[in-house]
């Protein structure tokens, strides 16, 4: 039985974090994905630089990036897909999570 990648990425994505790898005002290692208490939904995804791994941290390197994934979030973030969308009404990294059950109104937070 194959388990599910822990998070694959579109080339939109990874054409995204490249640019902003680039422009980081240090050097990173990548970008880490993770999940936070927010919103009406209950759960939020962050995006931050990543210096180091982090003990039992899941690393997706693909397309000539490196994703990181925070280990708080793994169980939130299995099967996910993320890409990057920039058209006339939003800008920014758009997660296809298949473990979400709903999402609020705006699109800011999900929960599973």
């Amino acid at each position: 039985m194959a388990f599910p990648k822990a998070m694959t990425i579109t080339d939109a994505a990874a054409e995204r974090v490249k640019q902003i790898m680039a422009r980081s005002e240090k050097p990173a290692l990548g970008l880490r994905v993770g999940v936070k208490s927010r919103g009406c939904s209950g759960l939020s995804y962050t995006v931050e630089y990543a210096d180091e791994i982090k003990k039992f941290e899941e690393v997706v390197e693909d397309k000539g990036v490196k994703i990181l994934i925070d280990p708080a979030a793994t169980m939130f973030l299995i099967g996910t897909e993320m890409d990057y969308v920039d058209d006339k009404i939003q800008s920014g990294f758009v997660f296809k999570n298949p473990n979400e059950k709903a999402r609020c109104g705006c699109g800011e937070s999900f929960s599973v």
